[in-house]
């Protein structure tokens, strides 16, 4: 089974679509996974088109995307729970810091954040915390980035994908 992950699409804000390099990259996805500040529906649409999608809510989203998707969830895929959070809100100092905090109680085997755009994939004990970057707003990563989860077997392996124009 392969997962796209993304997050901190900031659709139209910071780009006026999903970049090429991100839609070429998910093409043959049997899941999306989006963890937050979509912006705008049409993105869960044009995302939907690809394959089914999970996500959550970020701190960019307006209160139609916090009433469909919430700001937490926890889904199965392939044997491998993921916990999704977009990581702004909560006990923390740091983003991944609190991604990993607000599943403290579930122990999922994945944690998929977004919220500070930088790109991260770490291992915490048995937890896996992912964060695949932005594809439309890199901040001051050198690229712009999004991820692809590879599961069998009921085990996974996580990966970023990297690209320097978003056209």
């Amino acid at each position: 089974m392969i997962v796209g992950v993304v997050s901190d699409t900031h659709v139209p804000g910071k780009s006026r679509g999903l970049p090429r390099e991100l839609i070429e990259g998910i093409c043959r996805a049997d899941a999306i996974v989006h963890a937050g500040d979509w912006l705008t529906l049409d993105v869960y649409e044009e995302l939907s088109a690809i394959a089914p999608v999970y996500g959550v809510a970020g701190n960019g989203d307006g209160d139609e995307i916090v009433r469909r998707f919430g700001w937490k969830t926890t889904v199965e895929l392939g044997g491998v729970r993921i916990g999704i959070v977009h990581g702004h809100t909560g006990k923390g100092r740091s983003t991944p810091e609190r991604a990993r905090l607000a599943f403290a109680d579930e122990r999922p085997d994945l944690i998929v954040f977004g919220h500070s755009h930088i790109p991260l994939l770490e291992r915490e004990g048995p937890t896996v915390l992912f964060n695949p970057g932005s594809p439309t707003d890199k901040r001051r990563q050198p690229r712009y980035s999004y991820g692809i989860v590879t599961i069998r077997g009921g085990s996974f392996e996580a990966e970023h994908r990297f690209f320097s124009n978003r056209s």
